[in-house]
């Protein structure tokens, strides 16, 4: 099995660098530990939230048009595989898919995903890249002579500031061999809707906001305690983003290491955004980045879009 990307020392510098800002925070990266994993897939299987449904009704309607824009032979590579649930839509309609590397930065479960991928598809060359994809991105194992098309679902684009999204987006169009982006993308809807989305009524968004908490008390030797913070869904409507915080139910002092944090009744820590999108915004990020829109699909009452991205000629 490869190495952990992540360290406990990783882990613990970047929580004391976010924590130590005027508004706390913490990277959403760190989401993704074997629990949080988890966590994610049942967030997708809820009521509330119509995300996950609504990509895979598109994906299974239009994959046979996506399909094209894996050429045979070539190569599906994944960022933020997950369960590669939704990938399996997309393996169903390439019988002649060269390989598949899905890669995700939580390496247990990214391998747990790949040898049930091998079990189902086993003509199909699977091939797991541990790694952070928010960092520079790695180089493709082996000798890479195949297109590449890179599958980007879930809206994870929407966790990024613009800026980070955008370069993102332009280190995907430096791979060698990149032939398309097939990019998942939640559109701007009614906030009551979005909220609903990320603060479920059986409390497992809370959890899974929680359980950032809980991974710094284990790895990272914080003192955390889980019950004096709530998780707290908000629009900003200004930004187009739903924001994560975990709210101080007191006041409070949290230590990690030598370093101490104190935190005053009603002050959170802001874990994650989910920027949304339109059309017009979705078509100037690809233009900032090298690509263009080259088709775009949405469900009846669009709600999401699944886009194919194709590299811009200069």
């Amino acid at each position: 099995m490869d190495k952990p990307v992540i360290t406990h020392s990783q882990l613990a510098n970047s929580a004391i660098e976010t924590l130590s800002r005027p508004q706390k925070a913490l990277e959403a990266k760190w989401f993704y530990d074997h629990r949080g994993s988890e966590l994610f897939e049942a967030i997708t299987q809820l009521p509330e939230y119509y995300p996950t449904r609504t990509e895979i009704a598109i994906l299974e309607d239009k994959a046979a048009q996506l399909a094209r824009f894996v050429p045979d032979g070539g190569i599906l590579m994944e960022l933020g595989s997950g369960a590669s649930v939704k990938t399996r839509i997309l393996l169903d309609a390439l019988p002649r898919l060269g390989a598949y590397m899905p890669l995700d930065i939580s390496g247990e479960f990214l391998q747990l995903s790949a040898a049930q991928l091998r079990r189902t598809y086993p003509g199909l060359q699977v091939t797991p890249i541990v790694a952070d994809f928010m960092q520079a991105l790695p180089p493709l194992p082996g000798a890479v002579d195949q297109p590449v098309t890179v599958f980007f679902p879930g809206s994870t684009i929407g966790n990024l500031e613009p800026e980070a999204a955008i370069a993102l987006l332009q280190r995907i169009r430096d791979l060698p061999q990149v032939h398309a982006l097939i990019l998942g993308a939640d559109l701007i809807k009614e906030e009551s809707r979005l909220i609903a989305a990320y603060d479920d009524a059986q409390g497992v968004t809370a959890e899974f906001n929680l359980n950032l908490l809980r991974r710094l008390n284990f790895e990272a030797g914080a003192n955390f305690d889980l019950a004096g913070f709530k998780h707290e869904a908000r629009w900003n409507a200004e930004l187009a983003r739903i924001e994560m915080h975990l709210v101080s139910l007191r006041a409070q002092e949290v230590q990690i290491g030598a370093e101490r944090f104190r935190f005053e009744t009603g002050e959170s820590i802001h874990t994650e955004n989910s920027h949304k999108y339109s059309h017009a915004s979705l078509s100037q990020m690809a233009e900032q980045s090298g690509w263009q829109l080259a088709q775009s699909f949405t469900d009846a009452s669009k709600d999401f879009s699944v886009s194919v991205l194709a590299p811009t000629v200069a």
